[in-house]
């Protein structure tokens, strides 16, 4: 390793409290200051940490008492006096999103730092930036997909609440790579009807940045999915699309400041993840505390659940949840097969999507975390495990590419399908329901999952009970397919009003 090459690290502090349980289930919110000066991190440790940091000749990029994180730039050989890995190499591996191969900083063993930060700092990412997660979209040509819809046909299809367009809204998108052009956006919800177009504005996190490839079969796909429709079911819902590496440090960021945002963003979509076991320990944790902050802040987080049935694209032979979907922190995802008709609404088919191990909704059970209270009564599947683990997925719509999503990509028609067609659904969704109710939703789950038992699907969902992912099949109820089912947005305004009133 070269020990005068420049990085840039974040160091995440320790809380000052821990947010209460009952706050992150919500339905009671507080505003970023509150959380700052709560649950954020205490004003002393940022000034230990900034002067030692300074000490070493450290540039301080920037220190935020709500997010907990300071962020540091300087030379290898300067970060070691803080932060010094026992191995860190360069290594070659597979990019899960592009499926090439590519140079990255890879530690191995503990990360020594100072005694005086032991217990202050909680985390450091950066050191490693090898790439952490994938895009979960599979395309077609529109002649190939058996059938296909706008995002504004599965509106009605799914019943979205009347007299609501996401108006007052913030969505939030959370990008790892590609991007968008805004001649895209412009012929593309005017094709659909939609003017003016809807208000989409990129921020970059850590150096990412909008950066089309001009390449509609690369990552742009993923982006202008998203962005398409989010901006298609909630079109007066402003958008703020975040780009950031693709590597923990990455991700982590983009949503912590997505989440942290002024104006607080009614709901977040993310479409990629990876199974739980490539994730660090530490990168699991603080993607989670980012997500504790954001079920307090009163923001939704809609996750993709996965696109590779049960194996989650392992080749071991065993079921593998994706995360962040296996948080119970998120609203995961997943996806169905469906035949109805845009005209009417009227569905006349939808089933599990499974096209095989390689083309198959995600989902399964979590191997490290347990399961929440709102899940404790729905039937999920523990087998012989003593502690009742998280179920995945929460909710469903529409994801198999045979009855996939018409978008437009770099200036080229597709059909594209994936549980990252559904995050960006639900998160529309939870717009529109927020701005009906007047007032965040947060936590979603805790809402949905009321009235739900073994076998049976509380009123605001059309249960899914035909097929399977492999190791997992569809049955009346929640299931690991499926979740709760699909979703009717009228119906379940309504439930919602009914809960928000007792």
């Amino acid at each position: 390793m070269d020990e005068s090459q420049p990085i840039d690290i974040t160091l995440v502090l320790r809380r000052r409290a821990e947010i209460p349980e009952d706050l992150i289930n919500g339905p009671a919110t507080i505003s970023r200051q509150e959380l700052a000066e709560r649950y954020g991190a205490d004003p002393a440790d940022i000034d230990l940490v900034r002067r030692t940091a300074e000490e070493h000749g450290l540039h301080v990029l920037e220190a935020d008492q709500a997010t907990r994180r300071i962020k540091l730039r300087g030379t290898l050989a300067q970060l070691r006096h803080v932060a010094d890995p026992q191995s860190l190499d360069l290594v070659q591996s597979l990019d899960p999103a592009t499926r090439e191969m590519v140079e990255h900083r890879q530690r191995e063993g503990d990360l020594r730092i100072p005694a005086h930060w032991q217990d202050v700092v909680v985390a450091v990412l950066g050191m490693d930036d090898r790439p952490q997660a994938r895009p979960h979209i599979h395309r077609l040509k529109p002649a190939a997909a058996h059938r296909s819809y706008t995002p504004v046909e599965l509106g009605k299809i799914y019943r979205f609440p009347p007299n609501t367009d996401g108006s007052g809204q913030t969505l939030a998108i959370l990008e790892l790579g590609g991007g968008y052009t805004q001649e895209d956006l412009d012929t593309y919800f005017s094709d659909l009807g939609i003017s003016p177009t809807p208000s989409v504005t990129a921020v970059g996190v850590d150096g990412g940045s909008n950066s089309p490839e001009g390449n509609p079969d690369g990552v742009d796909g993923e982006v202008l999915l998203d962005i398409e429709v989010a901006g298609a079911l909630a079109p007066r819902a402003r958008q703020v699309v975040y780009f950031a590496p693709n590597t923990d440090q990455g991700f982590a960021d983009a949503l912590s400041a997505a989440v942290h945002a002024t104006p607080t963003p009614t709901a977040v979509s993310n479409s990629w993840g990876l199974n739980e076991e490539s994730w660090t320990e530490q990168g699991r944790a603080v993607f989670d505390e980012a997500l504790a902050d954001a079920a307090a802040l009163g923001v939704t987080v809609c996750v993709a659940a996965g696109d590779n049935g049960s194996s989650d694209g392992e080749s071991d032979g065993l079921p593998h949840t994706d995360y962040p979907a296996s948080s119970s922190r998120t609203l995961a995802c997943g996806g169905t097969y469906l035949e109805a008709d845009p005209a009417t609404g009227n569905v006349t088919l939808e089933r599990v999507w499974n096209n095989g191990p390689k083309s198959a909704s995600g989902g399964g059970i979590s191997k490290f975390y347990k399961q929440p209270p709102w899940q404790a009564n729905v039937g999920v599947p523990n087998g012989s495990h003593p502690t009742p683990l998280r179920g995945v997925p929460d909710v469903a719509a529409t994801a198999d590419p045979r009855s996939g999503y018409r978008v437009l990509v770099d200036g080229q028609p597709m059909v594209i399908g994936g549980t990252s067609a559904v995050a960006p659904l639900w998160a529309a969704l939870a717009c529109r329901l927020s701005e009906a109710l007047g007032r965040p939703l947060g936590l979603l789950q805790p809402l949905l999952y009321d009235g739900a038992t073994a076998g049976h699907s509380p009123s605001g969902f059309r249960d899914i009970t035909q097929g399977d992912i492999g190791a997992f099949k569809a049955g009346p109820g929640w299931d690991a397919c499926t979740g709760l089912g699909v979703p009717d947005g009228t119906e379940l305004l309504e439930r919602l009003r009914t809960i928000s009133v007792s």
